[in-house]
């Protein structure tokens, strides 16, 4: 059966080749790159982040060498920032420590930072041809429909089962052709919902489509937990000059820039604000509210993000703003990098978020 999935799955790819601009590539930093971006992104999305960062930083020293600022700017709006902070630790740290040579075994590829199973086994074989076989979304989809498999994809014996599997279907011989075969078929015929089953070429063996399972599998144990917080970020103006700060708490957006921010059990009516003990302690008396914003909504994947944007000008500069702030012209805003709820107040557009 094994032989059979691995020989139809390829002629299958043979005749669906998916053009992008990573594939064939044969450079490890650029697969890499690549591989980093893709996570948690849609390839649509994230092609011309790749375009832009492949212009930028043509090689790793160019982006281990570029300040953490401009690549978190470059990143912007793509989301999980932790992406884009572990690429450039990970820059720096073969820049330093490989003299800025991208390693060539799948071992010390899985020792970077931000780099997993899934991603070292695509860097060294689309890189380097080595025999190892990726495992992401789509080929846990593909495997549990395919073969019937009713593990948990989410638990240590399910994610065993899986890996030992992947690796015995994989072409030895063709690795990367295997790979880049697999993912595309979870990616464009046997899809989460309304897969291609009437014009799939494996059909016939899929034990989902024999015994009705294409929505059951794969299965997870594990319930996604989220979390609702209130944001109220704090426009605090003195003619053309706002503050700002940079988030240097592990938290979520960690080394992105905000306006100072409140953050409380639920969102504050303009009064209640004002009363707020902190709110006090930040904001001077005499200063005025000049506009208060309707909710900002901003869905991420553990936690729903729901702000206010409030304006508040001064009629005197702060004499003792609090640690950490900085003090800007307008107009340079656009120089920062700020989460995407800000830079959609920024843009004046009411969206709700999904990314």
């Amino acid at each position: 059966m094994t032989n059979t999935f691995t020989k139809n799955l390829l002629a299958w790819f043979g005749k669906n080749h998916r053009p992008m601009p990573w594939k064939g590539e044969k450079n490890p930093y650029l697969i890499w790159l690549s591989e980093i971006i893709l996570q948690q992104t849609r390839v649509a999305q994230g092609l011309p982040y790749f375009e832009r960062f492949k212009a930028a930083y043509p090689t790793i020293t160019d982006l281990a060498n570029a300040p953490e600022d401009e690549v978190l700017k470059l990143w912007e709006g793509l989301g999980y920032y932790s992406r884009a902070r572990n690429l450039h630790f990970t820059a720096k740290d073969i820049r330093d420590n490989y003299e800025g040579i991208f390693p060539t075994k799948y071992e010390d590829i899985l020792k970077l930072k931000g780099v997993g199973t899934y991603t070292a086994a695509a860097i060294a074989s689309f890189a380097y041809d080595l025999p190892y076989a990726v495992l992401d979304g789509n080929v846990f989809r593909v495997l549990s429909r395919y073969f019937g498999i009713k593990e948990p994809i989410d638990t240590t014996n399910g994610k065993k089962k899986f890996t030992k599997l992947s690796q015995e279907l994989l072409a030895k011989k063709r690795p990367a052709e295997y790979n880049q075969a697999i993912m595309d078929f979870g990616a464009t015929q046997c899809v989460p919902a309304n897969p291609k089953c009437k014009i799939c070429p494996l059909v016939k063996s899929c034990v989902a489509q024999k015994e009705d399972l294409i929505n059951q599998l794969p299965i997870k144990s594990k319930k996604l937990k989220k979390r609702s917080r209130f944001f109220h970020y704090l426009i605090i103006s003195y003619g053309n000059q706002v503050w700002i700060r940079k988030r240097t708490e592990k938290d979520i957006w960690q080394g992105l820039y905000e306006f100072p921010l409140l953050e409380t059990e639920k969102l504050l009516e303009r009064k209640k604000l004002e009363s707020h003990k902190k709110y006090q302690q930040i904001i001077p008396s005499e200063a005025v509210i000049t506009r208060f914003s309707n909710p900002f909504t901003q869905q991420l994947t553990h936690q729903k993000i729901n702000a206010l944007f409030v304006e508040i000008s001064l009629e005197n500069t702060l004499n003792e703003p609090l640690e950490g702030w900085i003090n800007i012209v307008r107009d340079d805003l656009k120089t920062y990098a700020f989460p995407r709820i800000i830079d959609l107040y920024l843009q004046d557009k009411s969206l709700y978020l999904n990314f």
